[in-house]
């Protein structure tokens, strides 16, 4: 089994690196929460004093952090860990960035002969912990073979976009698609229950017909229509809201700088704009609903 470091352990990375312990892996975490170290630590892995402490010796490297910035300032720059991580070294990078960033981070890894894929995923915290996710990959296919057993332990579908940064070009695509339906979802079905309906029928109903959606048969909005789903937990873990309006400004900054239009993407934009500034930005993406509820 190979060596792992696996840095970011959050809503989606803790749970990807306990399935990548289950597989046999050894993995050597670091994370800036006490708690989430921990939780992988009780699970098998050891511990790092730092980002850069943990990648010595590696056979591969995860990371699955919140944004850019963030991805940038880990491997970049005199403290970067692509001046730790040894040449040939697969490095994993699942984060959800702009397409720019991840080409300038791939480019600064093949510069120190680090082989580097963009590898967002999909498929919500439910999928990080069940090992269903669907990785949307970008990046050489050689490389892309080479990781492809590490993304089986965590992940059910493996799609191969195209060169460095095409997997977070789709990623935005599917979250800025992801971020209207649940919007247009929530708004339909407070329309329906402000008329007399019950939610869970009228879930029901669009769930056999040609509204149907993810939203709809997976992650219903309405509180106590899904056991299971954030709505019905008080709209907690999940998908934050925050999470979300970052990925829809991914989609408007990737449109202008493609000179395309998406103005359904901006319109949802706006909405998640207006519900994280009321305060949730925490909560789940589904309470998105609460806008139109009366």
């Amino acid at each position: 089994m190979s060596r792992i470091a696996f840095i970011g352990l959050g809503h989606m990375g803790g749970p990807m690196a306990l399935n990548l312990l289950k597989a046999g892996h050894q993995l050597t975490v670091f994370d800036l929460l006490p708690a989430a170290v921990k939780t992988a630590v009780d699970a098998g892995a050891t511990a790092a004093p730092s980002a850069q402490d943990a990648v010595k010796g590696a056979d591969a490297v995860v990371s699955m952090l919140p944004a850019s910035k963030h991805v940038e300032g880990l491997y970049l720059g005199e403290s970067g860990l692509l001046n730790h991580i040894a040449a040939g070294t697969l490095v994993l990078e699942c984060s959800t960035i702009a397409p720019e960033s991840a080409r300038k981070v791939a480019q600064a890894a093949k510069d120190k002969g680090v082989r580097m894929i963009d590898a967002p995923v999909s498929g919500g915290t439910g999928g990080a912990v069940a090992g269903t996710l669907t990785f949307i990959v970008g990046g050489q296919e050689a490389d892309l073979d080479a990781a492809r057993p590490y993304l089986e332990k965590m992940g059910k579908n493996i799609f191969h976009a195209g060169e460095a940064g095409a997997g977070q070009v789709a990623k935005i695509c599917n979250n800025m698609l992801l971020g209207i339906l649940m919007a247009g979802t929530s708004e339909a079905l407070a329309l329906g229950v402000a008329n007399g309906l019950d939610p869970k029928v009228l879930s029901d109903i669009i769930a056999k017909s040609s509204g149907r959606n993810w939203a709809t048969e997976l992650y219903n909005p309405w509180p106590g229509v899904m056991e299971q789903a954030p709505a019905s937990k008080h709209y907690a873990g999940g998908f934050g809201v925050d999470l979300m309006l970052k990925d829809l400004g991914l989609a408007a900054e990737s449109a202008l700088n493609a000179r395309a239009s998406v103005p359904l993407g901006e319109l949802a934009r706006n909405l998640y704009s207006l519900h994280s500034a009321q305060g949730n930005g925490a909560l789940d993406f589904s309470s998105i609903l609460n806008l139109y509820k009366k």
